[in-house]
């Protein structure tokens, strides 16, 4: 009994510890959402991850329940767009992304986020809904909300955990904005 139980133990923690830096290091797959909630002005479909190389790119996923989205991570959104608001290496798309509530997570309630927090001027998408598992949480390896992604100018992702704090996210966008272009 004891040989099978050290080995579930030795499964699970290689499992969670797999999953630590979510695909950290490896290239950003594409943004799969099932619709984009809001879109800012002039901008009639959702942004492709190919149209963004050379730029560092904050994805940011929640939850419209969340509370930790609401305490930490829009607030530390709302001060990214802010400081680099004017700069055009770098972009900002936030998705809610749905596992659970999913008659409180709609895209309705989405939308309401993008008037709450003033996201008009970034894209706001919706990925998952009840029976259809988000795609950018599979893709992302994301284990919940608040969640979020730095990918650099290559595509690479950086940065892919729950919450950043903003002096340490700022930082890390201006780090990689030095960094070598894709031609």
């Amino acid at each position: 009994m004891k040989p099978l139980l050290l080995l579930l133990t030795l499964l699970i923690l290689s499992t969670s510890l797999s999953l630590a830096d979510g695909i950290k290091g490896k290239p950003a797959p594409h943004l799969e959402v099932d619709e984009w909630v809001s879109l800012p002005e002039g901008q009639e479909k959702g942004p492709k991850l190919a149209d963004l190389k050379g730029k560092v790119i904050y994805l940011y996923c929640f939850q419209s329940w969340c509370p930790g989205c609401h305490s930490l991570g829009f607030p530390t959104l709302q001060a990214m767009i802010k400081e680099f608001r004017d700069d055009p290496d770098v972009r900002f798309v936030a998705v809610q992304t749905v596992f659970e509530g999913f008659g409180t997570n709609t895209p309705e309630a989405a939308r309401k986020i993008v008037e709450r927090y003033k996201l008009e001027s970034i894209p706001v998408g919706q990925s998952g809904a009840k029976g259809t598992r988000s795609k950018i949480m599979a893709d992302y390896r994301t284990r919940g909300t608040p969640w979020t992604v730095i990918i650099a100018p290559d595509g690479t992702v950086n940065y892919n955990d729950f919450h950043i704090e903003p002096d340490a996210a700022a930082k890390l966008i201006r780090s990689l904005k030095t960094t070598a272009k894709p031609e």
